[in-house]
């Protein structure tokens, strides 16, 4: 009997540890969840205040009947405080800053992400193309960002099947026109450089701006690609947390072992049908090139708005900051009210002279971190800040601003200027040459084509 009694205690005691070490793990998982939430949710807030929780490209969207919490897609991002965990879900903080690495996506163990774009009551404008990427206009070819595809990887594959498919439909011609024409030099664009040539193809890359597209405008240290990706004729690139410089470097050996040039600096203004079914390109240089077919490769943020000042052609004018910290002691001015500016002006101010002038009386519409660190700034003498102020003339070595109620111009010594006046969206571009454009909410992305 004693025997029993002893094996029954000894059986209680067992059960009464292993309950009490449950209770204690069941109750530091609560207790470390709710930290959890209670700090995304907070971060949630801060976003919604400084109008970065609503996404304006592509972004992760959450099926949180399908969400187990797992916090896979919180650790594959690469970029910082874009998702967390609400309640053992995950949630999205500030999708938009998301740049559509699509790492969450894959990271996910049940597919409980998607990537999207536009959102249920905020849409977004699409040009529709069809399953080998050509649009309404027979002929014309859209891949990468400007469809709606911002993930890197995705972009390279589009642009490669644009070509092949561009290759099929391709005739014979007595040398007089190109067969294709490619408007951007980004992730589709390079890979239907190297697509073309290698279909033997006669071909011409055009680039607004440098090699690189949208993903040149990035910092230099900035994540762009955390997956492999095949490029025509150079292979397959393992690339795990790539940065822009380390892909910029691929892009060139790539295209520089093929011997492709790309034109840079140099924008496409309008595309003509032609009455056989080519096409004539027309460059914002007044040239224009012949071609059998158009493929469009851009992205989404458009061409920057001008102010039209005397001197604004000058090679010290700029509409974007490219790696802030390589500038120092320069007398810069920079104009405009929106984060943009206010961001640049401060990333700038910390080694130069800054001016930031201003059209209206007062910043509206701006993160209110951003107007709180700005106008401390101007109190602390570390930024001067010029309202109710137009530039009206750029020079050699210096500037003439038109300040509101005084009779005179206002000379400035200056070395740099940078405008941030807001852009000239793509759609206008693509209505142009008669493409269809469609508002879509909340589209989930499809791995190729939109």
């Amino acid at each position: 009997m004693d025997i029993l009694m002893e094996m029954i205690i000894e059986q209680i005691l067992i059960y009464g540890f292993v309950f009490i070490l449950c209770g204690g793990i069941i109750y530091w998982y609560i207790k470390k969840q709710k930290a959890t939430s209670e700090k995304t949710i907070k971060k949630i807030a801060i976003a919604k205040e400084e109008g970065r929780y609503e996404p304006v490209s592509l972004h992760p969207y959450i099926d949180l009947n399908t969400c187990i919490g797992s916090g896979a897609c919180v650790s594959a991002c690469p970029e910082k405080d874009i998702l967390g965990l609400v309640n053992g879900k995950a949630a999205v903080i500030n999708a938009s800053t998301c740049v559509g690495h699509g790492a969450c996506f894959h990271a996910c163990p049940v597919e409980a992400i998607s990537l999207r774009i536009g959102t249920e009551t905020r849409g977004v404008e699409l040009p529709h193309v069809n399953q080998t990427f050509e649009t309404n206009i027979k002929g014309v070819y859209i891949a990468g960002e400007l469809g709606g595809m911002g993930l890197i990887k995705n972009s390279v594959e589009q642009g490669r099947q644009a070509v092949e498919n561009i290759s099929k439909s391709v005739k014979e011609n007595n040398g007089d026109i190109l067969d294709l024409v490619i408007i951007g030099a980004g992730p589709a664009g390079i890979s239907g450089a190297l697509a073309a040539k290698k279909l033997s193809l006669s071909f011409k890359v055009l680039e607004q701006y440098t090699l690189g597209g949208t993903v040149y405008s990035f910092p230099r240290a900035k994540i762009v690609m955390t997956n492999p990706m095949d490029l025509p004729l150079y292979g397959k690139v393992k690339l795990f947390d790539t940065s822009k410089t380390e892909l910029l470097s691929i892009w060139n050996d790539a295209l520089s072992k093929n011997q492709i040039e790309i034109t840079e600096n140099t924008k496409v203004e309008n595309i003509i049908p032609q009455n056989d079914g080519s096409f004539k390109v027309k460059t914002a240089k007044g040239e224009e090139l012949l071609c059998s077919q158009v493929l469009i490769a851009i992205g989404r943020r458009g061409t920057p708005r001008k102010l039209g000042a005397i001197g604004e052609d000058l090679p010290k004018v700029y509409y974007r900051l490219l790696e802030p910290e390589l500038i120092h002691d320069k007398n810069i001015l920079v104009v405009g009210g929106g984060d943009s500016a206010i961001e640049s002006a401060m990333l700038l101010m910390e080694n130069n002279k800054v001016i930031l002038s201003y059209r209206k009386d007062q910043f509206a519409r701006i993160k209110p971190k951003n107007k709180e660190r700005i106008l401390k700034a101007q109190t602390e003498n570390r930024i001067e800040i010029v309202y109710n102020s137009t530039l009206a003339e750029v020079k050699d070595k210096c500037i003439h601003l038109l300040v509101k109620d005084e009779h005179d111009l206002k000379e400035i010594d200056n070395d740099l200027v940078y405008i941030f006046a807001g852009g000239e969206l793509p759609t206008k571009f693509l209505s142009n040459v008669g493409i269809d454009i469609q508002k879509r909410f909340g589209y989930i992305m499809k791995k190729h084509g939109t």
